[in-house]
Formats: C-alpha cells, sequence, structure tokens
C-alpha cells in the first residue's frame, strides 16, 4: 500500500509540475504585456493622445484581452469535454506562445501609423484566447487526478504559475529597464520579454507531451454534444454567481500589479525598479503561500476561506491605497502582500471548488466560463476605472471605494454558493441551481 501511495504522490507531483509550468509560461505571455502597458505602450502606440489618455488607451488593450479569455473558455472548454483535457493544454500554448512572440514584432506608431495600435490589440484578443483555454485545461487534468482529500492542495499549483509568471515577467522588465537607458528601453528593449516567450512556450510544449489524459474523462460514457448550451440552459446562475465571487480577485491582483504600477511611476514619482521590486515581491510571499492556504481549503472547506478572502479585502482596501500613497517602498510593500494574502485566501482553494460544483461532461466549459468571466468583470476594467478615478493630485481614495464595492459584491455572491466539501468521489451530480 505504501509502494501505491509514493508512485500516486510521485505521478501527481510530475503532473502538478508540469501544469504549474504550463500556467506559468501563459501568465507571462499575458502578464509582460500588462507591465509594458503600464511603462511604456501609451506613447509608443497612442502617442497623440495625453500621457494619461495614452495610459488608458495602452489599459485598454489590456482589457481586451480579458474580454477574450471567456471566448477561449468557451473554445477550448468544448473541445476538452468533448476531445480530452490534454489537448486544450497543448493548443493553448502554442496559441498564447505565437501572439505574443508577435507583439514583440509589431512596429510602432511612427512607422505605420493606426495599424500599430490595431495589431496591437488583435494579437492581445489571441493572448486571452489562449489564456482563456489554458486554465480550465490546466486545473482539470490535476484535479481529476487528485485524490479528492487532497485535491485543493494539488490543484493550488496550477494557482502558483500565476506568481511565477508575474514573477518572470516583471523580473526580466526589472534588468532591461536597469540596464538599458530610457531610451533603448523604449527602442527595443521592451520587446525582449514578447521575444523570450518563443522559448518559453517550447519548453512548456516538452513538459505536457508526456502527459496522461483525466481519469474522469476516460471514464465518461455520455459526452455533452454542445457544452456551452448545457451550461447556459443548466447552470447559467452557478456561472454567474462564480464569476461574480471571482471578480473581487481579479480586481485586487490588477490594481496591485498594473494600476499600482503606473500610478507609482506616473503619479508619484516613484522609479520603475522601487514599483517592480515591491510587487514582486508581495507576488513571490502570495505564491509561496498558496500550497498552505489550499491545505486549509481541504480541512475546513472551500467556501469559507472564499468569504473570509472577500471580508479581508473589503477591509484592506482603504489601508492599501493609502499606504501605496506614501511613495514609501516598505509601506507599499506592506499594502500589497496584504491584499494579495487576501487574494489567494480566495484563488488558491477555486481550481478544487470550481469543477466540484459541475458534473463532469460539462466541467470544463462551466469552470472555465465562470472563471474567466471573473475576470472580465474584476481584472479588465480595474486597471481603466482606477486610472481615470485617481485622477487629480489627491489621496486616490475612489480606488478604494471602488475596490470595497467590488468586494462586498463578491461576498454576496460567495455566500449563495453551496460548500463542495468533502466529497468521496469528484462531483458525481450536478450542484442543484
Amino acid at each position: 500500500m505504501h509502494d501505491v501511495h509514493t508512485v500516486r504522490a510521485a505521478s501527481m507531483l510530475r503532473l502538478a509540475a508540469a501544469s504549474l509550468a504550463g500556467t506559468a509560461i501563459e501568465f507571462y505571455d499575458f502578464f509582460v504585456y500588462g507591465t509594458a502597458a503600464a511603462l511604456v505602450l501609451g506613447p509608443l502606440f497612442f502617442p497623440t493622445f495625453s500621457p494619461l489618455a495614452g495610459t488608458l488607451a495602452a489599459f485598454a488593450t489590456f482589457g481586451v484581452g480579458f474580454v477574450a479569455r471567456p471566448l477561449g473558455s468557451m473554445l477550448f472548454g468544448h473541445i476538452g469535454d468533448r476531445r480530452g483535457r490534454r489537448p486544450v493544454l497543448v493548443a493553448s500554448l502554442l496559441l498564447t506562445g505565437a501572439a505574443t512572440v508577435a507583439v514583440g514584432c509589431v512596429p510602432t506608431y511612427d512607422s505605420i501609423g493606426t495599424a500599430a495600435p490595431v495589431l496591437l490589440l488583435v494579437l492581445r484578443f489571441l493572448q486571452g484566447l489562449g489564456l482563456g483555454g489554458e486554465w480550465g485545461g490546466a486545473v482539470l487534468l490535476t484535479a481529476e487526478h487528485a485524490p479528492a482529500e487532497r485535491r485543493a492542495l494539488w490543484s493550488s499549483f496550477p494557482q502558483i504559475g500565476p506568481s511565477v509568471g508575474f514573477v518572470l515577467a516583471n523580473g526580466v522588465m526589472l534588468m532591461l529597464s536597469t540596464t538599458l537607458s530610457d531610451a533603448q528601453f523604449a527602442a527595443w528593449g521592451w520587446r525582449v520579454p514578447f521575444w523570450a516567450a518563443g522559448l518559453l512556450a517550447a519548453a512548456g510544449l516538452w513538459l505536457r507531451s508526456s502527459l496522461a489524459e483525466s481519469p474522469s474523462f476516460l471514464a465518461m460514457e455520455d459526452h455533452a454534444r454542445v457544452p456551452l448550451a448545457e451550461v447556459v440552459r443548466d447552470h447559467w446562475r452557478l456561472v454567474l454567481l462564480t464569476a461574480g465571487g471571482l471578480a473581487v480577485g481579479y480586481a485586487v491582483f490588477y490594481a496591485v500589479t498594473t494600476w499600482s504600477l503606473a500610478y507609482g511611476v506616473e503619479r508619484l514619482g516613484v522609479s520603475r525598479t522601487v514599483m517592480l521590486s515591491c510587487i514582486m515581491a508581495a507576488v513571490v510571499v502570495q505564491g509561496s503561500l498558496t500550497p498552505v492556504v489550499a491545505l486549509l481549503g481541504d480541512r475546513y472547506g472551500r467556501r469559507p476561506l472564499c468569504l473570509a478572502g472577500c471580508t479581508a479585502s473589503a477591509l484592506w482596501m482603504f489601508p492599501m491605497v493609502a499606504l501605496l500613497s506614501t511613495g514609501e517602498p516598505l509601506l507599499m510593500f506592506l499594502g500589497f502582500l496584504v491584499a494579495l494574502l487576501a487574494f489567494i485566501t480566495m484563488f488558491a482553494v477555486i481550481a478544487a471548488y470550481l469543477p466540484e460544483l459541475y458534473e463532469p461532461r460539462v466541467r470544463c466549459t462551466g469552470a472555465a466560463v465562470g472563471y474567466n468571466l471573473g475576470g472580465v468583470l474584476g481584472g479588465a476594467l480595474t486597471p481603466i476605472v482606477a486610472t481615470a478615478v485617481a485622477e487629480g493630485e489627491r489621496v486616490p481614495w475612489g480606488v478604494a471605494a471602488y475596490l470595497t464595492g467590488i468586494a462586498l459584491f463578491s461576498l454576496g455572491c460567495f455566500a449563495l454558493l453551496p460548500e463542495t466539501r468533502p466529497v468521496p468521489r469528484m462531483a458525481v451530480a450536478p450542484a442543484t441551481e
């Protein structure tokens, strides 16, 4: 028996590592764009705009990636529910990687005029399409292999991927911005992280080539003909509640990692290096604590942690904005860290929670669509709204109020969802509507 458990743990570790690597690469691609949008894309692709309007326009192209994510989850969810979870991982990684490399090759506005921002928009859309498929495939493959009593732990590994991807993306940006002059960085330096995505995608494809298909999918005899139609008909309430619940996580994460970066550099006059360092340090701590929080989810349930994360977010947004406004590195780091710990209290268990809410035949579509719709509600709008609300010289309390409002809205959504732990087998029946 001991040998069986040892073999199973070793195979789960391989699977979790491959899922983590894949999500890290996909989110590297996604985040490197967000950082570029905060730092250089405005003046390079929207030079006729004022600095504020240029930043807003760059964040609007950033938001397009979020709008594309639910469409990607519908497309790849269909493949995942009809053909298997494994093909989704390969196709989504290829698409996102190719689009990211292409972003690094787009000429600026000075070279090709309005075609430059249009190309940027199209490629950002393709990035979002690929990422919309990635999450469902990686999480389901891990969750459906995992033993029920440790499902939150094992399925939290893909959730570490975004932290690793963020640190990678910003680490490369930080290195380039400190070793190059501003002119060199604007001329070609910002493109290097996008080109590096090609190498990372190749590594990810190699890692994923040997993964086995999910046992839940292989055991399924009755596949949904049109998974999205079933989800809309039978689980629409579940999708809307999960999207609403997840909105605060996205809002908090992108307020910290994208809006704060632009605000600190442009409005507070803090150096790009200091801002990136503070944010990256907080993300490193958040990523390293993800499995610990997931273990709590296996012990105490998914829903209590989600409710706790929403409550902590609602209570911390005003202190976070106050700490950010000081411009002091240690105080900013503290503000970011507590906000991201509130975020991961929810998102560490979401990879187990969402799949458990759906029956296997529509699980890939339902879980991924809810997850990525939450991204539209919380992630796409936050940098744009926060940048607009923060105009003026005062402390941007409007941003804190906006984020607190989203936190309370998400709290209400999670309160209406059922608990799914413990389950002897993964969600044999669909959650009651």
